[in-house]
């Protein structure tokens, strides 16, 4: 019953709204309980804050139309089946992580031990599944990736790199 335009685009803010559903009915509950039922709803606010961060963050990392390729995730391996290439690439043994601005659209590209890359279009069918893997890389400064993103310069960047890689 909902236009198809509109359901997608609640269906992008989920997390966010979520996360404001969550944080009202936790201040609802701390500021109309006592006891328990407030320090729950407290705790309700916090995490419904902590919901809409990481909902605003997934939001402004998802790209816009449908790119070429479909993306899959199995425990922590990645595979791009894209229409020219593509491949699989455990994350574990990922050791950098670049963006390339200057092609058409923008790719990210994944790099493991031995040479092996992979590219992927940033608007690739399931390309929302990225942004967790990648905030699960240590040391990664999210904010900073998701700024590459949102700026339109046209060249290579380096997001991130395995640090203490011994080369035998």
């Amino acid at each position: 019953m909902i236009r198809p335009e509109l359901r997608e685009h609640i269906w992008k803010w989920r997390d966010v709204l979520l996360g404001l559903a969550i944080a009202v009915l936790g201040a609802w509950w701390s500021s109309t309980a006592h006891g328990a039922v407030a320090f729950l709803g407290y705790a309700a606010v916090i995490l419904g804050v902590v919901f809409m961060i990481g909902g605003w963050q997934k939001v402004r990392f998802r790209a816009e139309g449908q790119g070429p390729g479909v993306l899959q995730v199995v425990e922590r391996r990645l595979a791009y089946l894209g229409p020219l290439d593509g491949g699989t690439i455990e994350m574990d043994d990922l050791t950098r992580l670049e963006l390339d601005g200057s092609s058409s659209p923008p790719v990210w590209i994944l790099s493991a031990p031995g040479g092996q890359i992979l590219h992927i279009p940033i608007n690739a069918a399931g390309s929302d599944l990225l942004f967790d893997l990648f905030a699960s890389l240590p040391d990664i400064k999210t904010e900073e990736m998701l700024a590459e993103l949102a700026r339109t310069a046209h060249q290579r960047v380096v997001i991130w790199e395995r640090e203490g890689l011994l080369l035998n």
